[in-house]
């Protein structure tokens, strides 16, 4: 399709002037001779140079050895050891927007423990499964920590920033302030339904609690050897971090000849490397304590066992990565950005106004493409030079289209996830209907994508920054004089 567009484009003659460089730029044929042959002479190197590629796999050879372990899954269960009754659902929300960073072990691990708890507490089970899954799902927009998912999704978004700005870098910190706002808003509002509509309509819940068996949460005294080795371990990582930011005469992780928060950009970019010590460190620590890790060769086996399961993304990636080539050797990109924000402007729509439309668009693609991922590298292209022309920073554009790729997350049927949940519950009550949990699981959805709507366009109105060293603004830079 892109390229049949792209031979009508060149056919019509299509152009537009790129503010930032002045450059005229013409839509070309992606059926060319030069393009056919950039396709089939660079395919090895268009696939291995898209960014994300290489910043996914670094993350997951250090988060495989955390996952396989054991780390995650007795983090997991330690958060969930000894919560009081009346803060159980803030509780579990937010444990388990946190276990997005645990890969799989989220929904995994800790859905079915979350039920557990409720259970245990003498409240419905299915109530805590469905708590547990809402944060899981909604944890790539809202958390209190950035992870392995910024750094992608981020990548994906310096791709198309560079469409209008071949300068832009990606800062993985660049949604944290933002992500922190979408937290509390979130939180507050699984609390309030979950409490107030959710557990209502379930009823009071008539099984044994006295049956359930909560040892599944208590951790044995090795493994919390093993958790403190880790934490130590992290100081430790974090200790000589710090002191390469900020040891005097010897900062090779921050730029003393630069200028404000640019400063710290060799910290930003070097993040991805320290996620992964962090995860590699912590997990071989925990590992090598509770007898996990008994040689290099379990190590070694644990990245190699990670790596298989991000095998259908090695896939997506190759299509995704020689699709946004394409869109920029055929000049699509860009112009279309360019063309759409002339008309945008024209509008005279806000940028409160405009963000609340991507975001509303990303909530619906997420009935027709499960993978937030591959979602945004198809829109990001597009989506994200368009802002930047209206004056709207890459990070705040990223950050409204995670809003609206999140909130669906709960109630699609594309989701793997929620099927599988679907399936805990049906463990509890054997003939628990799946369009019982859409019904519990809807309100979460409305209020999430109208709470999120709000903080976005309110963030947006305030220009209140979207992470350390990002703003919700952009300036284009000026363009060379002729």
């Amino acid at each position: 399709v892109l390229a049949a567009v792209s031979v009508l484009a060149s056919s019509a003659g299509l152009t537009a002037v790129n503010p930032v460089t002045g450059e005229t730029l013409v839509a070309t044929s992606l059926l060319s001779e030069a393009n056919v042959q950039k396709l089939f002479l660079e395919m090895p190197r268009t696939y291995t140079g898209f960014a994300p590629l290489g910043l996914a796999l670094t993350l997951m050879l250090g988060a495989s050895v955390a996952d396989r372990s054991g780390l995650f899954t007795a983090l997991l269960r330690a958060s969930l050891a000894g919560v009081r009754k009346s803060l159980l659902v803030p509780t579990v929300f937010v444990v388990g927007m946190l276990t997005c960073h645990a890969i799989d072990a989220g929904y995994f691990v800790y859905v079915p423990l979350a039920g557990l708890a409720f259970a245990a507490a003498g409240r419905h089970p299915i109530a805590g499964l469905a708590t547990g899954f809402a944060g899981a799902a909604v944890g790539l927009s809202g958390n209190l920590l950035p992870g392995q998912y910024d750094v992608l999704i981020l990548g994906l978004t310096e791709t198309g920033a560079r469409l209008i700005d071949p300068a832009w870098t990606m800062n993985p910190l660049g949604n944290w302030w933002f992500s922190l706002g979408i937290a509390v808003v979130f939180t507050s509002l699984a609390w309030l339904i979950v409490e107030r509509v959710m557990e209502p309509r379930l009823g009071p819940w008539t099984g044994d609690a006295g049956s359930v068996d909560m040892s599944t949460t208590q951790l044995s005294p090795l493994e919390r050897r093993g958790l403190a080795a880790a934490g130590l371990v992290a100081l430790g990582i974090i200790a000589v971090a710090a002191a390469l930011t900020l040891w005097p005469g010897y900062t090779p992780l921050y730029d003393e000849n630069a200028l404000g928060s640019a400063r710290s950009t060799p910290l930003f970019r070097s993040l991805t490397a320290w996620f992964f010590l962090v995860f590699l460190a912590t997990g071989w620590a925990y590992g090598a304590v509770v007898g996990t890790i008994r040689s290099q060769g379990d190590l070694v086996e644990m990245m190699s066992e990670g790596l298989k399961t991000v095998t259908p993304y090695l896939v997506l990636v190759f299509f995704a990565a020689h699709f946004v080539a394409m869109f920029g050797w055929s000049n699509m990109g860009p112009i279309t950005a360019i063309l759409g924000a002339e008309q945008l402007r024209a509008m005279n729509a806000p940028p409160a106004l405009l963000l609340p439309m991507l975001t509303t668009m990303s909530a619906w693609l997420d009935f027709l493409i499960a993978s937030g991922s591959a979602k945004w590298a198809a829109m990001s292209p597009v989506a994200t030079p368009m802002m930047m022309l209206l004056g709207i920073s890459p990070e705040m554009t990223t950050a409204a289209y995670r809003v609206g790729d999140t909130v669906t997350n709960l109630i699609s049927p594309l989701n793997a996830y929620f099927v599988l949940t679907f399936t805990f519950c049906r463990r509890w009550i054997p003939d628990f209907q799946l369009g019982t949990l859409l019904a519990l699981m809807l309100p979460l959805a409305i209020a999430f994508y109208f709470g999120g709507t709000a903080l976005t366009t309110a963030w947006v109105a305030l220009e209140l920054p979207v992470g350390p060293g990002a703003s919700v603004a952009y300036h284009l830079p000026t363009p060379p004089a002729k």
